[in-house]
């Protein structure tokens, strides 16, 4: 497996994978890699002839208050993770590598980034979409592997692709989960004993509120209610929403009639924010 840090390295190998006439897929990440990431590569290990990893803390996602400067990152570990689920490349780029003195062409979206976490966190999905958009023309990837933790995330990928006419076929993959429940995220790390133990309201959320469909629960409102409910148990929880809402555009709905998406982020501790979420047609 190799490193590189430019544009220019990545389009010349993935030029001669395609002369040799391989295919090519794309696992964007920003790093810290952990088993939810590892399950990506190793779905596009299997799919595809040759895999590249991008590792970049994208800075123009993160808000003004954000963690930015903290969000935790380790080269060399994620060397090890990648390699060993079938990666061919990772390209770790500095921030002036992808946005040049001047850079100024931004990729944003209406009606499904104004909800969930679009509406926590201004300008969030305007600095994914450019990204993705500029990984997406650097490798040319035959399929890109996102998961479906980051639920919204994947929807407006989706959707960009469509709108854009881009040539790529997008997956997603399901939730990796701790033993206990807790979703994989790089963000797990801030927390301490206390705060890692208070963060499983958040899959007992999920998981109340997925018996609550499998019982035949159909009022969004009621399912929404009883899970803030139990995240309120939590001292050390405080929602920032507990939504359901239609799978494709993303907006509220009052009844699951249609396929449809609970999505759920939480502060603990009044410092880190975590999502969580399941899809009704999992169920």
């Amino acid at each position: 497996m190799t490193v590189v840090s430019t544009v220019e390295e990545v389009r010349k190998q993935v030029k001669e994978w395609r002369r040799q006439g391989l295919t090519v897929g794309l696992v964007p990440t920003m790093g810290y890699l952990h088993e939810g990431h590892a399950s990506l590569i190793a779905a596009s290990h299997r799919d595809n002839d040759k895999t590249v990893v991008s590792d970049f803390v994208n800075p123009i996602q993160f808000g003004p208050s954000e963690d930015l400067e903290s969000y935790p990152r380790d080269i060399e570990h994620d060397k090890k993770l990648a390699e060993q689920n079938g990666a061919d490349l990772i390209f770790h780029p500095e921030p002036e590598e992808m946005y040049h003195e001047g850079f100024s062409t931004h990729v944003d979206m209406d009606v499904l980034t104004k909800e969930l976490c679009g509406l926590s966190r201004p300008g969030h999905f305007r600095g994914v979409c450019t990204v993705v958009t500029k990984l997406f023309n650097i490798v040319k990837p035959d399929r890109a592997y996102f998961g479906k933790k980051d639920a919204q995330q994947l929807a407006v990928i989706k959707h960009m692709v469509n709108d854009l006419n881009m040539d790529i076929e997008i997956i997603g993959c399901p939730i990796i989960r701790e033993a206990d429940g807790l979703a994989k995220s790089s963000r797990n790390t801030y927390l301490n004993e206390q705060e890692r133990k208070a963060a499983l309201i958040l899959s007992r959320s999920i998981s109340l509120g997925i018996d609550m469909v499998r019982n035949g629960e159909t009022d969004a409102h009621r399912i929404t209610d009883m899970m803030k409910d139990e995240i309120a148990k939590e001292p050390l929880a405080k929602a920032d929403y507990v939504k359901i809402v239609d799978c494709e555009t993303m907006q509220q709905i009052p009844t699951l009639d249609r396929p449809a998406l609970c999505a759920i982020a939480v502060y603990i501790n009044n410092k880190v924010r975590l999502i969580d979420n399941f899809f009704t047609e999992d169920i």
